[in-house]
C-alpha cells in the first residue's frame, strides 16, 4: 500500500520519487539489504495487487485472436507501458493471462480509487 504522507511529500516536491508517476511502483519505498559480506543491495518494497473492486469500469473489451496487452493499453489508455493497469483492473498478476482466451472480456478501468465509469 502507498504511504499517503510520502505521496503528499513527493507531490509537493519535498522529496524526489524513485519512480515516475505513471509507474506501477510510484510511491513505493526503495529499501536496502546488506549481505553477510557487507555488500548493500537496493530493492523495491513489495507491491500488493489491489482488488478489482477498487477500480471503476470504463468499458469492456472482448479478446480477439492476436490481441497484445501493450497494444490494448495503447488503444484504451493511450500508453502501451500502462498495460499493468489492465492487469490490476482485472485482478491478474501474469499479463499473458489477459489475452490467453479469445472471447474473454477485459475490463478497461479508471486508475485505482477514481470514481466514475459505467456499470457493467
Amino acid at each position: 500500500m502507498t504511504d499517503p504522507l510520502k505521496v503528499f511529500m513527493q507531490a509537493n516536491s519535498l522529496t524526489s520519487p524513485a519512480f515516475a508517476p505513471g509507474s506501477r511502483y510510484h510511491g513505493l519505498d526503495v529499501a536496502q539489504w546488506t549481505r553477510a559480506d557487507g555488500v548493500s543491495i537496493s530493492y523495491v518494497r513489495r507491491r500488493l495487487v489491489p482488488p478489482p473492486s477498487n477500480f471503476s469500469t470504463l468499458k469492456l473489451h472482448r479478446v480477439e485472436e492476436g490481441d497484445r496487452l501493450d497494444n490494448l493499453a495503447a488503444k484504451h489508455l493511450s500508453d502501451p507501458q500502462q498495460y499493468w493497469r489492465l492487469c490490476d483492473g482485472n485482478g491478474v498478476i501474469r499479463p499473458s493471462e489477459l489475452t490467453a482466451t479469445v472471447g474473454a472480456l477485459l475490463r478497461i478501468t479508471l486508475p485505482e480509487g477514481v470514481p466514475g465509469g459505467g456499470d457493467f
